[in-house]
């Protein structure tokens, strides 16, 4: 038996019954009652916003995992690079995978003359970082034009953040191995990495 709600409208009588898939009926089901209805919930507390097969989040039992990695693990255990990967490939690197990955983009950090001479120089004195940064982000894209295919558009991908990592201050790596261990509780429902 198909799992379903029944919502009825006290005040017509009207009753409509929609499927429940993983938990969630759709909002739609209010608008056959009444198309003037909405539902309101402050703080999203009972409202799914998107369906997401890479992203899994359980605020009630502080649950968020990232493709299949609890968040905890990517922030403690994975460097920057290894996570730039994932989001670009869907899982975390090997160990030859992280050293070309890392090779391609340390090669694509260097920020061309023009840049810095040109127009890093050319802000005012006073203005804003950010303003600056979306700026610089938006400029490197000129620096490094390619047709719209896709292994050149993550190669630019990874020029433009190469060069914004470059461009600004960031925090030492926590890991210097790509081997540190990644490996969850059997009793969590998390994939371990690949090794190499």
């Amino acid at each position: 038996m198909p799992e379903t709600i029944t919502i009825t409208d006290d005040r017509t009588g009207k009753t409509v019954t929609v499927p429940i898939e993983g938990g969630v009926f759709p909002s739609s089901a209010l608008r056959e009652l009444d198309p003037t209805l909405y539902c309101y919930d402050p703080a999203y507390l009972s409202t799914a916003s998107t369906k997401s097969s890479i992203t899994y989040l359980d605020g009630e039992n502080g649950v968020l995992r990232y493709g299949g990695y609890p968040i905890e693990q990517l922030a403690e255990k994975s460097t920057y690079l290894e996570v730039a990967y994932l989001l670009l490939n869907g899982e975390l690197p090997n160990t030859e995978q992280l050293s070309d990955w890392t090779h391609d983009v340390t090669h694509h950090t260097f920020i061309h003359e023009n840049m810095r001479k040109k127009f890093a120089e050319g802000f005012h004195y006073d203005a804003h970082p950010m303003g600056m940064f979306v700026s610089a982000i938006a400029a490197l894209g000129t620096f490094t034009p390619a047709p719209r295919t896709s292994p050149i558009q993550i190669s630019g991908i990874s020029r433009s953040g190469a060069s914004s990592r470059r461009a600004r201050p960031s925090p030492q790596c926590v890991t210097s191995s790509p081997s540190a261990c990644r490996t969850t509780s059997p009793a969590t429902s998390c994939r371990t990495p690949p090794t190499s």
